[in-house]
């Protein structure tokens, strides 16, 4: 049960907001500048987001959305505001976030925004994964009714079983496993997430 501080929240950060290709444009930018969207700047962090800039063209160009999920996107009716959470150093971000907005770009009825987790802090509180900060969150808001219809992520639901599988038997995620997740998501192709967001609504 979201309160009312969720909602307005949500509000105030849809002002200070992205649309995706502004999103893109700004790690655009900071990568110029040598910089990531990190509050503090970290060589580490600046490397992950010129790789995930990469991800995110390829997968622009590359995702495929078969006829029946298009079909059921355009026949959704209602207004929504698809909000995501996100950093520009996220690998998990990198793969999810060109989805999303494929998707949302199918219907006029839904619009894509994005917000950096670190310069919103208390609407990630609200949305804790196993009381973490994980990123992408999707809030599937409709603006109309002061409505969190959903919300998704940080990963699609095979991606998560495949972390929860890999920390039961090795106790955290390292190196190794990240490398296999990355396989998983090329793999993959997005068509998990166009299936787990099928399922919201």
């Amino acid at each position: 049960m979201k309160t009312s501080e969720t909602f307005q929240l949500i509000e105030e950060s849809l002002k200070a907001s992205y649309t995706y290709p502004e999103y893109v444009k700004l790690m655009e930018d900071l990568l110029a500048e040598g910089k990531s969207t990190a509050p503090q700047q970290d060589e580490n962090l600046t490397e992950y987001s010129k790789m995930n800039l990469r991800r995110m063209n390829r997968w622009e160009k590359t995702l495929k959305i078969s006829t029946e999920a298009e079909a059921k996107i355009k026949a959704y009716e209602g207004k929504m505001i698809w909000l995501v959470i996100s950093e520009g150093w996220c690998g998990d971000a990198a793969h999810s976030l060109p989805v999303i907005h494929q998707i949302a770009d199918l219907n006029p009825n839904i619009e894509m925004r994005v917000v950096l987790r670190d310069q919103h802090e208390d609407l990630m509180n609200q949305f804790l994964t196993n009381g973490g900060k994980s990123i992408p969150k999707l809030i599937m808001y409709n603006v109309d009714q002061k409505e969190v219809i959903a919300d998704w992520g940080p990963r699609p639901t095979t991606a998560t079983q495949m972390v929860e599988d890999y920390k039961a038997k090795h106790g955290q995620v390292d190196i190794e496993f990240r490398e296999q997740l990355q396989l998983w998501y090329n793999k993959d192709r997005g068509q998990n997430i166009i299936a787990d967001l099928l399922k919201l609504f």
